[in-house]
């Protein structure tokens, strides 16, 4: 199984929970994330969560100290 040809994360970091969720919610991230099943867009969705919280936290410590051009793109 993959997520938009990327392998599963390693099964062995996987942890079953259970939850109540919105399923409008989960309709709408499964769409925007282009997967296709519940599982696969609460996984990418968390993820997604701390890669942002991720850069959030560079943008913060970086403020004010970044000229253009300084950081190299992918």
């Amino acid at each position: 199984m993959s997520i938009h040809g990327e392998p599963l994360m390693n099964a062995r970091r996987l942890t079953r929970k259970a939850y109540f969720v919105d399923e409008k919610a989960v309709r709408r991230a499964r769409k925007a994330l282009g997967v296709d099943t519940d599982a696969e867009a609460v996984r990418l969705s968390l993820e997604r969560v701390a890669e942002m919280d991720d850069f959030w936290r560079l943008m913060d410590r970086t403020r004010g100290r970044l000229v253009p051009g300084e950081i190299e793109s992918p």
